[in-house]
This record gives structure tokens, C-alpha cells and sequence, in this order.
């Protein structure tokens, strides 16, 4: 094992992060984004493809659940979680649609979509962008660096100045957390320290 190789993993995850703080205007614009969704009574859904779609899952876990302390639950899915919707629609309309359907059946105007990718190209996500702006619904996107068609279908795009899907990955569930800790703060369930 080659403990340089992991020190210099540490070192580039450090650097991306210390070039994201440049970026806390907008991720505090996107938390307040979260609290207006909230405190109205709509939810948060989030969605992504591999890695991000585990992220989705988690993300919806820390709203529903709990981050840092007991408080109510609030409203936070992840569209990426019911194999048999997944399979169906995958099959019966194509894969390109699995998250435009669900947004389409749950979701209200007044709700906000969160997309994760580390391409900004997946036609999964472009579609369920624009089921979203169709519907009346804002959208977030979490992007990494190099040019995202689906910048152009956001209401706010936070870029992860990386080509590195991991580096990209870490740091967007990195500021995630930092923005379940502004929102629990917003709605006054959290010291926001």
C-alpha cells in the first residue's frame, strides 16, 4: 500500500474544498432555497445515477430522519429507491424517463428536484428537469465542472470545479450536510453552528 498515494488523495479532496468556499453566497442562496420549499409545505426531491443515487437516498434519510439532534421529520424523498417504479418505467418508457414520472406523479408545484451528477449530461436527469420546470417545480443542480446541459434547466447550479467524478461526489455531499445544517437552523430546529 503506498500511504503517498492516499496523503495526495487527501491533499487534492482539501484543495477542491478550500476552492469551494469561494461558493458560500450561492450554497447559502440554495439553503434558504430549501427552507422557503420546507417551511411552505413542500418537499425536497432528490435524484442521481450510481453513486449520486445512493447519495439521493441518503440525503432524503438526513430530512425525514434526523442530522444532528431530534426534531420533526421533514419532507424529502429519493426518487431512487423503488425498484419496481425504476424497472417499470425503465422498461415501459425507457430509462431516460424513471425520474421524469415520479416527478411528474408526486410531485406540486411549490416542491424543489435536487440533482446530483458528475456530468450534467444523463438524459434521466435532463428529462425529470424538465417534468420538474413543467410542473411548476424549482430545480437544483449539483454539477461538476465542465459544461452541464443541465445548468441551463436549473434555478441554481452549484459547480464542483473538479472533472474527477469522486473528488465531485465528496464535496457535493460535503456541502449537503453543510446545507441540512443551514435548513435545521432556517426552521429554527438547530443552533446552525
Amino acid at each position: 500500500m503506498n500511504h503517498d498515494r492516499i496523503a495526495a488523495g487527501l491533499a487534492a479532496l482539501r484543495d477542491l474544498a478550500d476552492r469551494t468556499r469561494d461558493q458560500a453566497p450561492l450554497l447559502a442562496t440554495i439553503a434558504e432555497r430549501y427552507v422557503q420549499v420546507l417551511r411552505s409545505g413542500g418537499k425536497l426531491m432528490f435524484a442521481g445515477n450510481g453513486g449520486s443515487a445512493a447519495d439521493a437516498q441518503h440525503l432524503a434519510t438526513e430530512y425525514v430522519v434526523r442530522f444532528r439532534g431530534d426534531r420533526r421529520a421533514l419532507a424529502a424523498i429519493a426518487l431512487t429507491t423503488d425498484g419496481s417504479l425504476l424497472t417499470a418505467a425503465g422498461n415501459d418508457l425507457g430509462f431516460e424517463q424513471v425520474f421524469a414520472r415520479q416527478v411528474e406523479g408526486l410531485g406540486r408545484p411549490g416542491d424543489l428536484l435536487i440533482l446530483h451528477t458528475t456530468s450534467g449530461r444523463s438524459p434521466n436527469l435532463l428529462a425529470a428537469a424538465v417534468a420538474a420546470r413543467s410542473g411548476g417545480i424549482g430545480v437544483v443542480a449539483m454539477v461538476g465542472r465542465g459544461g452541464s446541459p443541465l445548468a441551463d434547466l436549473a434555478d441554481l447550479v452549484f459547480v464542483v470545479g473538479t472533472d474527477t467524478p469522486h473528488l465531485a461526489q465528496e464535496i457535493q455531499m460535503s456541502v449537503e450536510h453543510l446545507l441540512v445544517i443551514e435548513v435545521e437552523a432556517g426552521l429554527g430546529m438547530g443552533t446552525g453552528e
